[in-house]
C-alpha cells in the first residue's frame, strides 16, 4: 500500500473531503439571493407586477386601448357603421328611440338621429386616448428638457424658465382654453373661408393637443428642476465635471437615469388628467365637434335626454370614469413602487 501524500498545510480531513468531492463530482449547493445585483428600477417594476391593483388597472387600460385600435372591426362585427342613421327607429312623436339594447344595436341608438351608440362609443375612445397619450408624451419631454436646463445651468437660464413657469401657473387654465380655441382655429382659416365640420374637428383636435402640452409641462419641469439642483452637487456629478465629461453627457447619462421614477409617475398621472380635460372641453363646446365622435360631446348631447333615455348617457360616463380611475390607480402604484420610502 502506497502512503498518502499530503500537501503542506493540508490536514487529512480536508484531503479526504477533497477526495470525496472529486470522486462523486457533487457540486456544493449555495443559497443565492435573486435580488442581488438588481437596480432600483428593476425592483420597482417587480413591485408593480406583484401589485394586484396595478395589474387590474393595467388590464382595464389595455382593454380600452384595444377597443380604440379595433373600433372598425368591433363595429363591423356588430353589423353597423359609424355615421349611418336609422330614422325608422325613432318615434315621430317624441323623437326618442322605439328600441333599446338589441343584438343589432348593442348600446341602443341615439335619440333624434337613430345612430348606433356602440359605434359612437367605440370610435369615441380614439380621440380621448390619442389626445391623452400624445399630450402626455410631448409635455413630459418638454418638462424634462426645461427642468434639466433650469436646474443644471442655473443663473439666467434658471431665472427665465422659472419666470415662464410662474407666469403660466398664474393663468386660469379653463378660461384660457375657452378663449384660445376659437382664436387659434381662426388663425388656421383663410379670410372668407368656411370650414366644413371635418376640417373644424381636425383643427380642434390638434389645437387641444397643443394647448394641453403648452400648459402641461409646468409641473414636471418644476419637479425635475428641484431634483437636479440636489443631484448636481453629488459626488458622481462633480467627478464627471472634473474629468471633463461634456455637459450633455452629464445631463442624459449621469443625472437623467436618477429621475426615471418621478418622470414615470408624472407621465402616468398626466394621461388621465388630459383625458378628463378633453372630455370636459368637449362637454363645454370647446373640444371636438361632429362628425368626430367624442365621449365628452356624447355626454353633453345626452344630458337633456337622461330622464327619458339614460342609455344614451351611461356608456361614455362609465367609460370615462373607469378609464380615469384605472390610470390614476396605476399611477399611484407606480409612484409607490418608485418611492424609496415605501420600499420593503
Amino acid at each position: 500500500m502506497e502512503p498518502t501524500t499530503l500537501t503542506m498545510g493540508t490536514t487529512p480531513d480536508v484531503a479526504a473531503a477533497a477526495g470525496n468531492q472529486s470522486l462523486h463530482d457533487e457540486p456544493v449547493s449555495a443559497t443565492v439571493d435573486v435580488r442581488a445585483g438588481r437596480s432600483p428600477s428593476q425592483v420597482a417594476w417587480e413591485r408593480v407586477r406583484q401589485d394586484k391593483v396595478a395589474v387590474v388597472s393595467f388590464a382595464i387600460v389595455a382593454l380600452f386601448i384595444l377597443v380604440a385600435i379595433f373600433a372598425d372591426l368591433l363595429v363591423k362585427l356588430e353589423g353597423e357603421t359609424l355615421n349611418v342613421y336609422h330614422p325608422e327607429l325613432i318615434s315621430p312623436l317624441n323623437t326618442f328611440p322605439t328600441i333599446g339594447i338589441t343584438p343589432e344595436h348593442w348600446f341602443g341608438v341615439e335619440p333624434r338621429t337613430g345612430r348606433d351608440l356602440f359605434a359612437v362609443w367605440a370610435f369615441g375612445a380614439r380621440p380621448s386616448l390619442i389626445i391623452g397619450f400624445t399630450a402626455a408624451t410631448f409635455s413630459t419631454v418638454i418638462g424634462i428638457i426645461m427642468g434639466l436646463a433650469a436646474g443644471y445651468l442655473g443663473g439666467t437660464v434658471d431665472k427665465v424658465i422659472t419666470w415662464i413657469i410662474d407666469t403660466l401657473l398664474s393663468l386660469p387654465f379653463l378660461l384660457m382654453v375657452l378663449a384660445l380655441v376659437p382664436v387659434i382655429q381662426k388663425r388656421f382659416t383663410a379670410p372668407g373661408q368656411v370650414l366644413t365640420a371635418e376640417e373644424t374637428s381636425g383643427i380642434r383636435f390638434w389645437v387641444l393637443i397643443g394647448i394641453l402640452v403648452f400648459f402641461g409641462w409646468i409641473g414636471l419641469a418644476r419637479l425635475i428642476r428641484g431634483e437636479v439642483l440636489s443631484l448636481r452637487e453629488r459626488e458622481f456629478v462633480q467627478a464627471a465635471k472634473v474629468i471633463g465629461v461634456p455637459t450633455r453627457q452629464i445631463l442624459f447619462r449621469e443625472i437623467l437615469p436618477n429621475l426615471v421614477g418621478p418622470i414615470i409617475v408624472s407621465a402616468s398621472i398626466a394621461v388621465p388628467a388630459y383625458i378628463s380635460a378633453e372630455a370636459a372641453l368637449s362637454y363645454l363646446g370647446a373640444g371636438l365637434v361632429e362628425p368626430t365622435p367624442s365621449w365628452g360631446r356624447t355626454v353633453s348631447n345626452a344630458q337633456n335626454s337622461y330622464a327619458r333615455y339614460p342609455l344614451f348617457l351611461w356608456p361614455p360616463v362609465v367609460s370615462i370614469a373607469l378609464l380615469v380611475l384605472a390610470l390614476s390607480l396605476l399611477g399611484e402604484s407606480i409612484r409607490d413602487a418608485f418611492d424609496p420610502n415605501t420600499r420593503r
